[in-house]
């Protein structure tokens, strides 16, 4: 079963986010990708927020927003090479302005 990432709808209380590529550039202009340094990138886009908890504050970020992540928050689904973040709502920290 194919698994396609735009017909996925969060549980009550998370939200998918698509990690931003990262890249480094070393001084000498050679582009470094994300597997070389070892650290992901804790931000990226929301592609879904599913309902809030009668007990939940609603969320101040919604579909399209970038926003800022815990680092070790989440769970990460691999869907055609990107590692999506299933994240509980607490877990993202900051939106993107």
């Amino acid at each position: 079963m194919k698994i396609d990432v735009t017909k996925l709808q969060p549980m009550v209380g998370y939200a998918i986010v698509e990690p931003a590529e990262k890249e480094t550039v070393t001084s000498s202009g050679i582009v470094l990708p994300v597997d070389a340094s070892g650290e992901k990138p804790c931000y990226g886009k929301v592609l879904a927020v599913g309902e809030v908890g009668k007990d939940d504050p609603k969320p101040n970020f919604k579909k399209g927003d970038n926003v800022v992540y815990k680092k070790w928050g989440g769970n990460e689904l691999k869907i055609d090479d990107v590692a999506y973040q299933i994240l509980k709502i607490e877990d993202i920290l900051a939106k993107v302005a």
